[in-house]
């Protein structure tokens, strides 16, 4: 069995309170039996349940596994503190949604209603099949744990050369006329250390334009990093021997760095962008 708390949590406080009158809402009524005494709601049983803590909604809020402490009745509500399972990762309530049959949740209004459950569901093992385990953070930059893609953002990883400049001002074009802002790195300082800021860019991003012309290794440690995200991802270059051996799989798109060739890039270039976008 586990809790189920449905409310807005501030979770920094590690507290929280809930009225009398919303316990045992959506819980079977023998289960609910277990922990009363009469009038009285059995709180030293409830806490040696685990609880899952959530906010109101179906979409991109975030639940918390964790434990219930120190409940106390105040009158008309329970105040309570909590602490998160460090060992869990944080779920989105829409993963909670998709499976809500599993958790014994099957009414939508439970999703948009404070109240405190019980449920008749090991609530470990639920999360052992279905959640995904927190992979391992990278140390040398930090990515959020969940993405946060923006739309309408693309960005381009090209040398810092200023025989570059009209080039990325073609992929900007090409960017623009599908609706999209492109940007580089050098664009923002948004963190002390520049690669955190390029990663951040690339996880932004909805495309990622790579200019592989000349072998620069940023670029290609860019590109792996934008293929590791499962970003999507157009190549570009000027020579077709600067495309390394172990992405010659994919295609890519061959310019020259002249007036005519830049023009022959955005027609290409937009063409992909609009093939990804699906427009």
């Amino acid at each position: 069995m586990f809790n189920l708390i449905m409310r807005a949590f501030d979770w920094a406080s590690g507290r929280g309170t809930i009225g009398v009158g919303r316990f045992f809402e959506y819980t079977d009524a023998h289960i609910a039996a277990q922990f009363r005494q009469g009038e009285d709601i059995l709180l030293d049983r409830l806490t040696a349940l685990p609880c899952l803590f959530m906010g109101e909604g179906w979409g991109d809020e975030i639940a918390y596994v964790g434990q219930i402490n120190r409940p106390r009745r105040m009158g008309r509500d329970v105040t309570f503190e909590f602490s998160l399972d460090a060992e869990v990762p944080p779920i989105q309530n829409r993963t909670i949604y998709e499976n809500r049959m599993s958790l014994d949740m099957p009414e939508d209004f439970e999703f948009s209603r404070n109240h405190w459950a019980v449920k008749d569901v090991d609530l470990y093992r639920f999360l052992l099949r279905s959640v995904r385990p927190r992979r391992q953070r990278p140390t040398v930059f930090q990515i959020p744990e969940h993405e946060n893609i923006e739309p309408a953002l693309a960005s381009a990883m090209m040398p810092f050369d200023a025989g570059f400049a009209a080039v990325f001002e073609s992929i900007r074009l090409a960017a623009g006329n599908v609706g999209l802002l492109c940007r580089r790195a050098d664009d923002i300082w948004e963190n002390a250390a520049i690669i955190q800021d390029v990663v951040a860019l690339i996880d932004r991003s909805r495309i990622v334009v790579c200019d592989c012309t000349g072998r620069n290794p940023n670029v290609f440690y860019e590109a792996g990093i934008a293929h590791t995200l499962g970003r999507e991802v157009i190549l570009i270059t000027q020579n077709e021997n600067d495309i390394p051996f172990d992405l010659r799989h994919l295609r890519y798109v061959r310019y020259l760095n002249n007036a005519e060739g830049r023009v022959a890039l955005i027609e290409a270039l937009q063409g992909r962008m609009q093939t990804i976008l699906g427009h």
